[in-house]
């Protein structure tokens, strides 16, 4: 019989409720590109079918009053990862069917809505099961934990799949694997969470927040209503234009041939640097543009922010024209032999993760800066939806882009294209939440 403890320690349950917050987002946001490419599905078609998977997050808010109306937010998370596992499950075994990009496509969307609901169901959860103070210490364990899953999926996954596939040279065999060990994870999670998630006595259906439909017109209504929102909407749609479209081409970008205007790189080696190397430089540039912001006030930094988000592209075109190789270093840990990717691609893709951390914590601020008084949660869940619209867009066409043009023109347009969001930048009406200093 499962215990419902009313009160738990959050150590027992905040680190894994995030880690399995941050699993599915970054499996189906970020392995479906490479796995993909290493099933020869072309770019157009990898691009325009992944970046539609952006869609639910882009949407979630529309049911968010329903997890709060039927159910506990317990039951909600609880159920929404074994659905997952399952999802994964299906996606691993679509691999082997001669329709597998639609089909594995369709499991990852489903697991796309899936992991949206979850996502609202455990940040609800993280305010019911604990008082302010505990929520203020836990918000830095449980970013770090979501970060962890990000390194687990981008790195370790992608790492397995590429050893597996050197092993055996059987791609479709490596993928079905590292998506069924990503199933057992997630399985594990939910059983782990059937026995240690508290059952507070305060998360209990509430259809009052039927009324939360209602108040939706009176929502959207104050967010447009906003001083200089239109020009806040325009930047938000426009900012990371560019990323968006560079995000979807990176890894093909890697794991192209040279005869194709690709590195060539192994699926472990872009596991690694990638996955590993850049998340890492990713992780250090958001935690360091957080601390500038809060030093000296988004109004003096976005300006070096965006530069610093955009201006690394250029070390893709630089890439695609010169086409260096990747070179290794070996070292002994514990009697056994291990090797790194080292020289200019993991330099210049760990320059433009940092960058892309620097960048994206100054815009989670300035969205952060656009909210009413009275509706800062819904008005801030508005404009990252927006956000996510305004990555569907470039994503989708990326790849049509860049097999129009090849590789050298297509990373050019991206750098062109970061420059109408840094153009708009004189014109945003910044309040700082902090006084420079």
């Amino acid at each position: 019989m499962i215990t419902k403890a009313e009160n738990r320690n959050p150590w027992s349950y905040v680190p894994t409720t995030y880690f399995a917050e941050g699993l599915p987002y970054m499996i189906v946001n970020v392995l479906p590109v490479i796995i993909f490419k290493k099933m020869s599905v072309s770019n157009a078609e990898i691009a325009a079918w992944t970046s539609l998977l952006y869609l639910p997050w882009a949407i979630k808010m529309f049911w968010g009053p329903l997890i709060d109306m039927y159910s506990t937010k317990r039951t909600w998370i609880n159920t929404t990862q074994a659905l997952m596992a399952i999802g994964l499950v299906a996606a691993a075994v679509s691999l082997r069917s001669p329709h597998f990009l639609y089909i594995a496509t369709a499991c990852f969307m489903v697991i796309a809505f899936i992991s949206a609901t979850h996502d609202i169901a455990v940040d609800g959860f993280y305010m019911l099961s604990m008082n302010d103070s505990k929520q203020a210490f836990f918000v830095g364990i449980r970013a770090f934990f979501y970060r962890m899953a990000m390194l687990f999926c981008t790195g370790g996954l992608v790492m397995i799949a590429g050893k597996i596939e050197t092993a055996t040279g059987d791609i479709t065999r490596s993928w079905t694997i590292a998506l069924l060990i990503a199933a057992a994870v997630m399985g594990l999670l939910f059983l782990y969470h059937q026995f240690f998630l508290p059952a507070p006595a305060v998360d209990k259906p509430d259809r009052t927040k039927g009324m939360m439909f209602a108040e939706f017109g009176e929502i959207f209504t104050a967010y447009f209503k906003l001083e200089n929102v239109w020009i806040g909407l325009a930047f938000i749609l426009t900012y990371r234009f560019g990323e968006a479209m560079l995000g979807k081409l990176t890894a093909p970008f890697m794991l192209d041939t040279a005869q194709a205007g690709g590195l060539g790189l192994a699926t472990y080696d872009v596991g690694m640097i990638y996955g590993t190397i850049g998340l890492g430089s990713l992780i250090i540039g958001g935690l360091l543009g957080g601390w500038i912001i809060s030093k000296y006030g988004l109004r003096r930094t976005i300006w070096p922010l965006a530069f610093m988000l955009n201006i690394p592209d250029l070390a893709y075109v630089y890439m695609s024209y010169a086409k260096p190789a990747l070179s290794y270093a070996s070292f002994t840990v514990a009697g056994r032999q291990f090797s790194l990717a080292t020289g200019l691609i993991p330099m210049l893709v760990s320059i433009e993760q940092f960058g892309y951390g620097l960048g994206t914590t100054a815009f989670m601020f300035y969205m952060i800066t656009l909210t009413g008084e009275k509706f800062k949660t819904a008005h801030f869940a508005i404009s990252t939806g927006i956000m996510a619209f305004g990555m569907i867009l470039p994503g989708f066409v990326s790849g049509f882009l860049q097999q129009k043009v090849g590789y050298p023109e297509f990373f050019i347009i991206v750098c062109l294209a970061t420059l109408p969001g840094m153009l708009l930048i004189p014109f945003l009406k910044i309040k700082d939440a902090v006084k420079a200093a």
